[in-house]
């Protein structure tokens, strides 16, 4: 008897021992982090300096924050913030973002065919011209302005519009305010490129702000020029008229929105040129979920 309760406590003691050396089956709780709905596009000169600093994760980041495609604002020496074209499109590529558009502020009628060929080379399908080219811009303590006449301007445009269509592209100007205000003569720049032009070649990238800044509505020139502007830069106004991240300020973008068809847009992007003190990278944050709440898709 003796002999067999000590082999039943051993035993037992070897199954405890087996059965506390054993792996525990813990459970695993995964932690779902959802993210936000891929739509809408960026203008990149909201990010620039952190493109400066590290483009790839940046562009992580954009894409990260929902946005689907993005504007480029950083060629030079042949490459998108130093990266070849094609090693820029690869890299948007493999993040889910497509370049809509590039801001080449720096074309020249000498250098716009090399231009061209880069932003063909990158994938990408709009090329914008940002300011009044080739020293025309000017920019004070009245604000921004133009230098030379609106012939002129529109000489380089319609020619450098020719070479774009040729290449397959589709060039557009982009707007600040001054290009809605008279000038001395009475004549308002917009008027006069978008009457002196041909929309095969030459359209309009509008900026919902300079417009609003103006002092003009955006739907006057919808119906006036309908079809012409065929992209949009969204980017809110504060009450003290200042930059502000979308749907924080006070234009009226759903009243905007519903006369897309009219305007003839075809993209959008957000933009912010300056931040006031808000981490950049927050603020486009912001201004995709004012997009999503207004009902941009």
């Amino acid at each position: 008897m003796k002999k067999t309760a000590l082999n039943l406590a051993l035993i037992s003691s070897i199954l405890l021992g087996i059965y506390s050396c054993s792996p525990k089956t813990e459970e695993v709780v995964e932690t779902v982090v959802e993210q936000p709905a891929k739509f809408g596009g960026l203008a990149l000169y909201t990010v620039r300096d952190a493109m400066g600093k590290d483009p790839k994760g940046t562009l992580k980041a954009v894409a990260d924050a929902g946005y689907a495609y993005v504007e480029a604002a950083g060629y030079a020496d042949g490459k998108f913030y130093g990266m070849e074209p094609i090693a820029f499109k690869n890299y948007l590529d493999s993040l889910g973002l497509i370049a809509k558009s590039t801001h080449m502020g720096g074309v020249t009628l000498d250098n716009a065919e090399e231009q061209i060929a880069a932003t063909v080379a990158a994938g990408i399908e709009y090329f914008v011209i940002p300011v009044p080219p080739m020293g025309m811009f000017t920019f004070g303590p009245d604000g921004m302005g133009m230098k030379g006449t609106p012939a002129e301007l529109v000489e380089i445009l319609k020619t450098i519009g020719a070479k774009c269509s040729a290449a397959g592209l589709k060039m557009l100007y982009h707007n600040h305010d001054f290009e809605f205000i008279p000038m001395a003569d009475g004549t308002i720049l917009t008027d006069y490129i978008l009457e002196n032009t041909d929309p095969a070649d030459v359209n309009y990238q509008m900026d919902l702000f300079w417009v609003t800044k103006a002092g003009v509505d955006p739907l006057t020139y919808f119906e006036k020029y309908p079809g012409r502007f065929k992209s949009w830069h969204v980017k809110d106004m504060n009450d003290s008229s200042q930059f502000a991240p979308v749907g924080t300020g006070n234009i009226d973008f759903k009243r905007i929105l519903a006369e897309k068809s009219k305007s003839g847009m075809e993209y959008y992007l957000v933009e912010q040129d300056n931040t006031f003190g808000l981490d950049p990278l927050e603020a486009i944050k912001i201004s995709h979920a004012g997009l999503e709440e207004i009902g941009f898709k």
